[in-house]
């Protein structure tokens, strides 16, 4: 009848979506971001970044030296 319409989200690589999360449609989310728990996306979301939030919104901004900041030492 018409009441409906769909469309389609991208979801790019090494994306971290927390739980609970709502993406609607039309949304895109670029590369090797993240998405916190609960959020609810609304519009696109840049690649390398941190977005939180009801509606999602980017706190921060990805950088190189986060991924030596987090990584293990432990063998």
């Amino acid at each position: 009848m018409g009441i409906e319409i769909a469309k389609p989200i991208t979801i790019g690589n090494n994306v971290w979506i927390g739980a609970g999360s709502t993406v609607l449609a039309g949304v895109t989310i670029g590369d090797n971001s993240v998405i916190g728990a609960g959020s609810v996306v609304t519009k696109s979301i840049p690649a390398n970044v941190v977005a939180v939030g009801v509606p999602c919104k980017v706190i921060r901004e990805i950088k190189v030296e986060d991924k030596f900041r987090f990584q293990c030492t432990n063998p």
